[in-house]
């Protein structure tokens, strides 16, 4: 190129083939030069930016399965609220779902914090507060349990001698007697 092309050139424009002028050579090697641009001191930050967000991706992946069964208590208590009260075979499947599902999370309990575990050890906050939502699914399907009148509570429920509760009030219709 010819100094009028140089000259009407953006000056922005970078010439690949040679070196600016005043830099001094950089060799990464033995045979090859440094990219335009190139820092050793950007790539160290990039590198520690990509590791930070690398480890709130994971904190946030660790928050979202920890929350998993506590976001599904609202919906199982309105399956157990549509199923109803009466001793049938949905009802008896649903509360069988409930009780069975949380058990089963717990039992693959490593696999669950499996690629968690990989990147860091310090998710013991989640996996407390993954356990707390799977026993409280639990012991939202024994409720479900009791108000159907299923869990054996009473003392006639285990012994034939005892005397079943007599009932105090009934209540039909609106009306109590």
């Amino acid at each position: 190129m010819s100094n009028k092309q140089i000259a009407k050139r953006s000056k922005w424009a970078v010439d690949f083939n040679s070196p600016p002028k005043g830099a001094p050579l950089k060799l990464k090697s033995k045979d090859t030069l440094e990219s335009v641009g190139f820092s050793e001191s950007r790539a160290n930050v990039a590198q520690t930016g990509k590791e930070t967000a690398d480890a709130k991706l994971i904190s946030k992946r660790s928050w979202n399965i920890a929350l998993g069964p506590i976001k599904q208590v609202p919906m199982n208590l309105f399956i157990m609220y549509m199923s109803g009260s009466s001793i049938s075979i949905f009802p008896i499947m649903v509360i069988g779902m409930m009780v069975f599902r949380p058990i089963k999370a717990v039992m693959a309990f490593k696999d669950t914090f499996k690629v968690l575990d990989q990147d860091s050890n310090s998710a013991i906050l989640q996996k407390i507060v993954w356990l707390f939502g799977n026993v409280l699914g639990i012991c939202v399907a024994l409720w479900k349990c009791h108000s159907m009148g299923i869990l054996p509570t009473s003392p006639s429920d285990w012994l034939a001698f005892k005397e079943h509760r007599e009932r105090v009030e009934f209540v039909i219709g609106g009306l109590s007697q």
